[in-house]
């Protein structure tokens, strides 16, 4: 349903949002976020070009999220590194098909409930979940 890049940014952003105001070096981020260094390096270079992150330079640095975790959803990660194509137009390029066909109205909806659904959710509800399962953490039982 999203990218590869998509879910590694929500990875970085759900790392540094569980630790809010402290800069996380890129070598953290892609240890805890399990992703490959110099792809993570990309996706937060998207993040930071877009406002979203920051980066920090020399000892002590690192990135950081710019906006509270709060007002940062799901759907604004995935919307600023690689957004849900919605169907507008006949992908076939049908000129007959002036609408949508009824496969791709369907299709369409179940994005549009799609970008609903992660527009609900703020990045602080991931991090301060109730569920015993830490994103992005080892749990302690294992």
């Amino acid at each position: 349903m999203i990218s590869k890049t998509a879910e590694y940014a929500l990875r970085a952003t759900a790392c540094m949002g569980s630790k809010p105001d402290q800069p996380v070096s890129a070598d953290e981020l892609a240890k805890q976020t399990k992703v490959p260094r110099r792809y993570l390096t990309r996706v937060l270079q998207d993040l930071c070009a877009a406002g979203m992150v920051r980066s920090r330079p020399g000892p002590g640095g690192g990135y950081e999220l710019i906006p509270s975790t709060d007002k940062v959803t799901i759907l604004d990660v995935i919307n600023t590194v690689d957004p849900i194509e919605r169907i507008k137009n006949c992908p076939l390029g049908l000129k007959s098909h002036t609408k949508l066909c009824p496969l791709h109205t369907e299709l369409d909806r179940a994005y549009a409930a799609t970008e609903k659904a992660f527009a609900g959710v703020t990045i602080r509800e991931l991090v301060e979940s109730a569920s015993p399962i830490i994103p992005l953490c080892e749990s302690s039982s294992s």
